[in-house]
């Protein structure tokens, strides 16, 4: 055989057998590449359009969308824009019921239902109700049970199976877990956004977290200081200047970026991401860090319709 041949089947000799025996081994596995927790922003923008999607936010565990945070007016077409794929998406936390938080959800229903082989169920947590708001449960009937809006939504595509969980508002009420799964863990305390029935929510996975304020006066600040204790990021939606740079009502609903700096602080996050940005706060970001920066001393940044953190960077 000449010496070219002999070479030639010595290689293929070796490619076929040095796997074999790597496998007879049991050659350790690439380790997974993905962190624990990121977010992703689907919309970070509200009340009014004012070019951002309504906010909203998936959760990657592991690199897999797993849960959605709100579901504002253009998150579903952020969905699509950014490739979310939403077949593992079974968990829904909603801060409160105001348009620009929930008006999306059907939309995102529906997509997951088009695209699904099979049966989903999802688990919806929300508030109680109160004046002028119905409970996340009332919610859910008044879209997707018989004779509500979306009645069809259910069987439109995949089945749906859709169950709520109302969460109590009141700010003496304690902290309390709504998820404990594999490792991956949900928290929630209520807030206050004037007349909204609201809470803030906790995600813990792998020694990493990540908590949502959802839109709250600074009335809340002691209970979310308590949920986001050494959070990994803090997602606080900073829609106001100090005073006197927004309209007076506007305190009842929303904390000043003095306060947040304060609320970070003393909760000792790590990392702050602020959303539910107005062109207000926008155009003037310099001096929204500058009095953020008088109590807080982690890193600051702004969140824009399809930013991708993790929640240790």
């Amino acid at each position: 055989m000449p010496s070219s041949t002999r070479l030639l089947a010595f290689f293929i000799a070796h490619l076929l057998i040095v796997p074999l025996a790597i496998r007879a081994q049991g050659v350790k596995r690439l380790p997974n590449r993905h962190a624990p927790l990121e977010l992703l922003v689907l919309g970070s923008g509200g009340p009014r359009a004012f070019g951002r999607a309504g906010t909203s936010y998936v959760v990657l565990v592991d690199g897999v969308p797993r849960i959605l945070v709100d579901a504002g007016p253009g998150a579903f077409l952020q969905v699509g824009k950014l490739k979310v794929n939403l077949d593992r998406v079974d968990t829904v936390l909603l801060t409160h019921l105001h348009i620009d938080h929930s008006a999306g959800l059907p939309a995102i229903f529906l997509e997951r239902a088009l695209t699904s082989e099979g049966p989903i169920q999802f688990k919806v947590f929300g508030p109680q109700g109160g004046p002028g708001f119905p409970s996340t449960t009332k919610f859910l009937h008044l879209l997707f049970d018989p004779g509500g809006v979306f009645e069809y939504q259910k069987t439109f595509g995949a089945e749906e199976n859709i169950t709520g969980v109302d969460l109590s508002t009141d700010l003496k009420s304690p902290e309390q877990q709504i998820v404990n799964s594999n490792g991956l863990q949900v928290r929630e305390i209520a807030t206050h956004h004037d007349d909204a029935p609201a809470v803030a929510y906790r995600i813990d996975y792998k020694g990493e977290s990540i908590t949502f304020s959802g839109d709250m006066d600074e009335s809340a600040a002691p209970n979310l200081e308590e949920l986001a204790k050494d959070s990994d990021l803090l997602v606080f939606h900073c829609a106001v200047l100090d005073p006197p740079g927004s309209p007076a009502e506007l305190y009842t609903l929303h904390t000043p970026p003095r306060k947040i700096g304060e609320i970070a602080q003393q909760a000792g996050v790590k990392h702050l991401l602020l959303s539910h940005i107005p062109p207000a706060v926008e155009e003037k970001e310099p001096e929204v860090r500058r009095s953020i920066r008088r109590s807080y001393q982690g890193t600051i940044a702004f969140a824009q319709d399809g930013t991708r953190v993790r929640a240790r960077p």
